[in-house]
């Protein structure tokens, strides 16, 4: 936990005026009180009535000034577990007060401002807290709309104990909650075109000269010890064998179609959010699968961008690459591209391996122009949502047809996507041979640990839980 600056109310926290604002109801009530009634008893003649109205407007007073020079010296933090959550996931958002001066706090309400779709503004009420000690809350936010939420500042208000005043100070610092799209968890199925195998199995690359052409690597349990580097064992100091074949990576392409002339409707429902939430099961189901994944949208951007023609590059970097994208689909918007094109100057450059489309209404020429993307590609499956059927909740119209035949005369496996449509049980409709496991040697490690099966399992991705302080006094 990152702990903020210590923080202090006094003279440079607004200045006297910001401190007589910070009135309450009851304590301009009494101030008004004293006044009337002092000028009663200067009219009237009464002496006694003169001290009762000086005794209600010194009160406030009284108390903006001692709460005003008090200097209680807080420093806060909060921390977010975890702060990437899949939409319709809850993340819990961990504060702490820690007194860092000599002297105990009088009454504190703590609060910090969260945007609405989070859920309500949360307030905590914080009695009295010891010279050097803490105090930690918590509490949940939940949304159901993808997105980067900020999550502050925190704000602490002070209080006499008369409740005559409220100074409100503020921590300077943000933490930002990245809500995801949901994922489904996806049928494994060989599809047409992808090279069987993964790792020494799979295109494999022998090396044609000698020792000295041959690349070492740490011993691993089942490795054969007639491939054990002797002279590398001495060198490094531990045992080391020939690393004779270089496994390469199938490559995945995932194509979203973010045009704003292509979808029609909004909201959780529509057919563009379950366009990016395929999109992103589709993206960590091959990369549990050990390809080397990328996320194209139509106006050319590529997700992770970096590596090998933009893909995520290695094993290693699978987990972080995930993330990437998922945060890229996280804030993805529609579009002002009217086409195709910029999408197809990219997947023109080389041979994208499999290539995954999500694409909504097109016409024509962009029936045409998405043809002419298979080219490139070992196979291509294209997923074509029509958002009209969406918004009246009915079948495809005949002119999806068409473009479904456009498509497929092409090489693509086309499919309809109906309103409401379950993923899953389209994926299992993709032509090609149904496997009961993962190719061999082609696991990630995503499945496991990183936790990249189903909706709520990105908390193990890194950044997943964070922490930040929330700063100094603004």
């Amino acid at each position: 936990m990152a702990a903020g600056g210590p923080a202090a109310g006094g003279e440079g926290d607004g200045g006297v005026w910001a401190a007589l604002g910070g009135l309450t109801t009851r304590g301009r009530s009494f101030l008004a009180a004293g006044v009337a009634a002092a000028v009663c008893a200067y009219v009237l003649g009464q002496g006694d009535l003169l001290r009762v109205g000086l005794l209600l407007a010194v009160l406030p007073l009284l108390c903006v000034a001692v709460l005003y020079r008090t200097r209680y010296r807080v420093a806060g933090s909060r921390r977010l577990s975890p702060s990437r959550v899949p939409a319709g996931a809850e993340a819990r958002v961990h504060l702490r007060m820690d007194n860092v001066s000599r002297m105990p706090t009088g009454l504190l309400m703590l609060q910090d401002h969260v945007p609405y779709v989070l859920g309500p503004r949360p307030r905590f009420v914080l009695d009295r807290v010891e010279a050097g000690g803490r105090r930690e809350v918590s509490y949940r936010v939940r949304s159901d709309l993808r997105g980067r939420y900020p999550l502050g500042p925190l704000q602490l208000r002070l209080s006499d104990p008369f409740g005559m005043c409220e100074l409100t100070r503020s921590f300077s610092a943000y933490d930002t909650l990245t809500v995801i799209p949901r994922t489904e968890p996806l049928p494994p199925v060989r599809l047409t075109g992808e090279a069987a195998g993964y790792g020494d199995g799979r295109q494999r690359s022998l090396a044609l000269a000698g020792d000295d052409d041959i690349i070492p690597r740490a011993y691993r349990h089942g490795d054969d010890l007639r491939r054990v580097h002797w002279r590398s064992t001495a060198r490094y100091g531990e045992l080391m064998v020939r690393r004779e074949e270089q496994p390469q990576r199938a490559r995945c392409t995932v194509l979203l179609d973010t045009r704003g002339v292509a979808y029609h409707g909004a909201g959780p429902d529509s057919a563009f959010e379950w366009a990016v939430s395929a999109a992103a099961s589709v993206l960590v189901h091959m990369l549990e699968r050990g390809f080397s994944v990328r996320l194209l949208t139509d106006t050319g951007m590529s997700v992770p961008g970096e590596g090998t023609d933009g893909f995520a590059g290695s094993t290693q970097e699978s987990a972080e690459a995930a993330g990437l994208m998922l945060d890229a689909l996280a804030v993805v918007d529609h579009s002002d591209e009217v086409g195709l094109s910029r999408a197809h100057d990219v997947l023109r450059g080389g041979n994208e391996g499999l290539l995954v489309a999500f694409i909504g209404d097109l016409d024509e020429e962009q029936t045409a122009l998405a043809a002419r993307m298979r080219q490139r590609s070992a196979a291509a499956v294209a997923f074509v949502l029509d958002s009209d059927a969406w918004v009246v909740n009915g079948a495809p119209a005949g002119a999806v047809e068409e473009r479904l035949r456009g498509l497929r005369e092409a090489g693509w496996t086309a499919m309809a996507v109906s309103p409401g449509a379950a993923l899953p049980e389209l994926w299992r409709q993709v032509p090609g041979e149904r496997t009961d496991s993962a190719p061999a040697g082609g696991t990630t490690g995503l499945s496991g640990a990183s936790g990249f099966s189903g909706a709520a399992g990105f908390a193990g991705v890194p950044g997943a839980s964070g922490a930040s302080g929330a700063g100094g006094w603004s």
